[in-house]
């Protein structure tokens, strides 16, 4: 990818932006939640001692960042605030695989889907138009997680198929995925998710 990363992505009650040190102390609370520790981490930062995992966690996004691969902050639009992560890897010859998390305090909101529906809009839109021209994007998560199957529907990415064992989780334990994709020539998701009641 050689376009530079936009500085921020406006989407429904939520922002996409760059990460910044002074996110590490909200980062560090959203590291202590069970249920990111155990599926969004991996198992190098598991292992490291919970004071130093957001230190490391956002130096690597921030690297990441300076070397054109976007992973954004999902932020408050209003306050600018930290809700969440969300970001692309594995990005090779038109493809990619998005991963993301909500801290704790922002869930409910619809942020989960309302970011992944921004972020594939802006991968999957032409460098012409300013996006990163990717042609598919994947997310797969453990087959027990429901919710993250209502997120990629809300964003577009249809279910494809099971992938067994290809998830992990903090101690290497595997688990049947579901795999979810949206291409550059699906059509489009309606472009607003509506706010869970």
């Amino acid at each position: 990818m050689t376009h530079p990363l936009p500085a921020r992505l406006t989407g429904t009650r939520l922002t996409l932006r760059s990460f910044s040190p002074d996110d590490e102390p909200l980062i560090a609370q959203a590291l202590d939640d069970a249920e990111i520790i155990r599926w969004a981490t991996g198992t190098h930062l598991h292992r490291l001692p919970s004071d130093e995992r957001a230190a490391q966690w956002l130096r690597t996004r921030l690297t990441a960042w300076s070397n054109n691969i976007p992973h954004f902050a999902i932020a408050d639009p209003d306050t600018d605030s930290l809700t969440g992560y969300i970001g692309l890897r594995r990005i090779h010859n038109g493809n990619a695989e998005v991963g993301s998390w909500i801290a704790p305090w922002a869930r409910g909101r619809g942020l989960a889907a309302n970011a992944l529906l921004t972020a594939a809009r802006w991968a999957l839109s032409p460098t012409a138009h300013g996006g990163m021209g990717l042609h598919r994007i994947a997310l797969h998560h453990s087959t027990g997680n429901q919710a993250s199957c209502t997120v990629a529907a809300k964003a577009g990415l249809l279910l494809e198929g099971i992938m067994r064992q290809a998830t992990t989780d903090h101690t290497g334990a595997r688990y049947d995925s579901h795999l979810h994709a949206r291409l550059a020539t699906d059509p489009a998701p309606d472009a607003r998710v509506p706010t869970p009641s």
